[in-house]
């Protein structure tokens, strides 16, 4: 049996460097029953921009424009344009342009009559125009003719002409510091401050033709946002998001999706996040979030008494955040959390003149430094690039040279953001003691594909392919089906009741007198293994299942008890099967879902589940000052079994003493924590399928390889081998030993920490091997661009010569050439092949002038 892609033919250098032989997908859409929709990438080499890096840019001169804050930034083709905003005296109402190729600054051409001076409005693109809306004008400095907006300007980015569009009809309230953003041809605004009170009404015109257009107001549904201003907004996956800004009391750090089909609101719910992982940024207001790819970033604001500069990221897929480490060694750049003490009461102050859309934010604080140390993890000569953010699915990027504090933003409030290509640009924004900023900074974003091991395992489970074992459940003796090595691999539990189970099937063999053999060969198809486990019922043993592929449970729906009550189900379960992740995620789930309409019910179920700490919960909760009158009026109150009542009345009466463990709780381990330790021996004896690398066997697992590779799951589906050997080879590459275990690494639990010249050899695996997106591919690349070094060249240089690299060949010869000093002092150059000495020396001969060729004459 060859290995996939065996009449493909050998991976040469066009398919690697994107010569004539290149070999791209026909759609970038990925089919998941076909290798050949993974898109073909193809190396560059250099100059690169390292990912997650922080650049400083030349700031704007004065004399082109004054530093300022409360301004908007819009990104335009090849160019960043600047609108308003304050330099601490005036307001202002120019319009810069920067060029991100030039790096330069200028003052846009603009005719006819411009927005009147103003801060805290909205600026959006559509087409090939800006249109700037609302947001607060008058004289600050005497405090005179102070008043909020609601007139929108057209600004042409071609003719630089400025137009007012004069709109019949209902207006939306005058406003500023709201939130702006263009969907379906349309503008959006939503909530914002007035100048009497925070805003929670949505409004939408359309862009297309502005003698016909109107304003009109939305309904909205769902959870809505509290009334609030100072936030930013950003469209993702055909969604708006909305994350903290200034509420007053009610401020939080949610974040709000909002759906544009059918208008509806729901708050992200933060439940899922357990305790070790990254959480949600603190509450905050006066920062900025932009959408890239597949996730939202939010850097600055003020976050209590702080001005933080770290950047957050929220991926909307796996709905996890993380703190994206920047591509610096040193930890110090990193300090720059400025104290503003008074940020707190900022919302309840009315200091003149300076204020936010009427009556907000006083501008005046103390500058004192604080240098909170943020840790990069570091894993080998790699580090995180933190790509996938939340849930760490196997991530790495080089190490880069330390970067100057001085390229790392420091921490500042109502500045302003947009994207160009794959960077964001940050401009302006009040840094510490009040200064206004002129800087701009450059980010530099990852944009890998998605980690899909979640995904792939979750299809595995609910397609039931190549299951092994079946489960036997409670006393109606319902069957689940499943796959043997996830089981094992998650649960211990579930682990001993398997080999249980597969003892007495082999005893039962040999009192028939039908011997089983002591080893099965791997391939051969047995029939179902039958798992009884009778204090388990079918559809929390399912929910729990699906946890075991994925890591997920599904949240609770608002107001169906009835979910509550499965999920404390999966909880007794998690319990019993100590599955202390699960059984955190539970406890968060149900804590969090538990309102008065339900806590009675759920008090009760926790109290017969025998459930003690999800009981303590309810009953704190129904004992609260502001629940307890409403909560015993129920008629569900009355109906509770009298120990039930008397503990309530009791709780009421005198509530216990508050108790603190010091002990650290144990969240168990992850899917890929799971799947790593299987890989590397956890899961030897369970092994179905045997792996020939140029004849070395390498024992692994059908459903894992399945559930990962179309090419593995068609094999095993149609033409299982009947010797359960498959050959492995790339086309017509065998791997290197070192590179194949590479490859099972990325499969088994998605790492794709590799020295570069395996990623040399696995550049192609995604394209041979079907796997669901070229994510590996995509790390191979950057491995390959950005690792090449002295110290690996010449390994570098051996694997590309083994798959007809050429173009990968050419460049390792060109550094060997330039480095041959540093290189000939390698040890690895005396164990190189004859025919790759000579092409050094070919190369050397073919680099040195005649001059040089004179000077060595002479020397002889």
């Amino acid at each position: 049996m060859s290995g996939p892609g065996g009449s493909g033919g050998p991976i040469g250098a066009g398919a690697l460097a994107g010569g004539a032989r290149s070999k791209v997908a026909p759609s970038v859409d990925f089919d998941h029953s076909c290798s050949d929709s993974v898109e073909y990438l193809t190396l560059n080499f250099g100059p690169f921009e390292t990912v997650h890096r922080w650049r400083r840019l030349p700031p704007c001169d004065e004399f082109v424009g004054a530093r300022r804050s409360k301004h908007t930034v819009v990104a335009y083709k090849d160019a960043i344009y600047v609108f308003g905003g304050d330099n601490g005296k005036t307001m202002l109402n120019d319009l810069l342009r920067f060029d991100v190729k030039d790096c330069s600054w200028c003052r846009a051409f603009t005719t006819g009559t411009p927005p009147a001076p103003r801060y805290h409005h909205s600026a959006v693109v559509y087409g090939s125009s800006m249109f700037v809306f609302g947001g607060y004008t008058g004289d600050i400095y005497s405090n005179s003719n102070l008043k909020n907006k609601n007139d929108l300007f057209e600004y042409k980015f071609a003719t630089g002409q400025w137009t007012e569009w004069k709109i019949e009809g209902r207006l939306p309230v005058a406003r500023s510091a709201h939130g702006a953003t263009v969907y379906s041809d349309k503008l959006w605004i939503f909530a914002g401050y007035d100048g009497n009170a925070r805003l929670n009404d949505m409004w939408t015109i359309g862009l297309q033709d502005r003698e016909l257009t109107c304003w009109e107001e939305v309904a909205q549904s769902g959870e809505i946002p509290p009334s609030c201003c100072n936030f930013p907004v950003a469209v993702c996956r055909d969604k708006m998001f909305v994350f903290s800004g200034q509420s007053g009391a009610k401020i939080t750090n949610n974040l709000f999706q909002f759906e544009f089909k059918d208008k509806t609101w729901t708050r992200i719910p933060t439940e899922h996040l357990l305790r070790g992982s990254p959480p949600p940024p603190q509450r905050r207001y006066g920062h900025t979030m932009v959408a890239f790819d597949r996730h939202l970033y939010v850097f600055g604001g003020a976050a209590d008494n702080t001005l933080p500069n770290e950047l957050h990221c929220y991926d909307v897929d796996f709905q996890t955040w993380e703190v994206v480490q920047p591509s610096s060694d040193s930890e110090h750049a990193l300090a720059g959390m400025t104290a503003y003490p008074a940020l707190a009461d900022w919302s309840h102050a009315h200091v003149s003149p300076h204020q936010v859309g009427g009556a907000e934010v006083p501008e005046r604080a103390s500058t004192s430094e604080e240098a909170p140390t943020l840790t990069s993890e570091e894993r080998g000569s790699f580090k995180k690039s933190r790509d996938v953010f939340g849930l760490d699915f196997g991530t790495t990027l080089p190490k880069q040279p330390s970067q100057p504090a001085s390229e790392l933003p420091s921490g500042r409030l109502f500045h302003a953001a947009a994207v160009i290509s794959d960077a964001m640009y940050i401009f302006g924004g009040t840094v510490d003691n009040n200064i206004r900023s002129g800087e701009m900074y450059r980010f530099q974003f990852s944009c890998y594909p998605k980690c899909t091991l979640h995904e792939d395992y979750g299809r595995l489970w609910e397609s039931r392919q190549f299951c092994d074992v079946e489960f036997v459940l409670g006393e109606k003796e319902e069957c689940v089906q499943g796959h043997v090595a996830i089981v094992t691999a998650r649960s211990r539990w579930l682990r001993r009741k398997i080999m249980q189970a597969r003892e007495r099937l082999a005893q039962k063999l040999e009192e028939e007198a039908a011997p089983a053999p002591r080893e099965v060969p791997s391939g051969t198809r047995l029939p179902l293994l039958r798992v009884a486990i009778r204090e388990a019922e079918a559809r929390p043993f399912e929910v729990l299942m699906l946890f075991l592929y994925t890591d997920k449970i599904k949240y609770p729906r608002k107001g169906h008890v009835e979910d509550v009550l499965l999920i404390m189900d999966v909880y007794k379960l998690a319990l019993s099967f100590q599955l202390c992740r699960l059984e955190q995620l539970c406890r968060q789930y149900i804590e969090a879902s538990v309102d008065l309409q339900n806590v009675l019910v759920v008090c009760e179920s926790a109290a017969k589940l025998q459930l003690g700490q999800l009981k303590e919960h309810c009953l704190n909760f129904v004992v609260k000052e502001s629940h307890f009158n409403q909560v015993i009026m129920m008629k569900e109150f009355e109906r509770l079994s009298s120990p039930l009542i008397v503990e309530i009345v009791r709780r009421k009466q005198q509530p216990p003493p508050r108790t603190s463990s010091d002990q650290p709780m144990d969240i168990g381990t992850s899917l890929i924590q799971d799947m790593k330790a299987y890989l590397e021996g956890a899961g030897a004896e369970f092994c179905d399928i045997t792996l020939l690398l140029d004849g070395h066997p390498r024992p692994a697992h059908k459903a894992i390889l399945a559930a990962r590779s179309s090419y593995f799951e068609a094999m095993f589906r149609s033409f299982m081998p009947e010797d359960g050997q498959v050959n492995i080879s790339i086309g017509e590459m065998v791997p290197s030993r070192q590179a194949f275990e590479s490859m099972l690494r990325y499969i088994y639990y998605g790492e794709v920490n590799m020295p570069p010249e395996d990623s040399l050899y696995l550049f192609a695996a995604p394209y041979y091997y079907g796997f669901y997106n070229n994510r590996l591919q995509a790390y191979c690349k950057q491995n390959l661009e950005m690792n090449v070094t002295v110290q690996n060249v010449l390994q570098i240089l051996e694997a590309a010569d083994k798959t007809q690299a050429l173009d990968m060949k050419r460049h390792c010869l060109h550094i060997i050439v330039h480095q041959f000093t540093k290189v000939s002092k390698l040890p690895t150059l005396r164990s190189l092949s004859q025919q790759l000495l000579l092409d050094i020396i070919d190369s050397l001969a073919s680099h040195i002038s005649d001059k040089q060729c004179a000077e060595l004459g002479a020397d002889i």
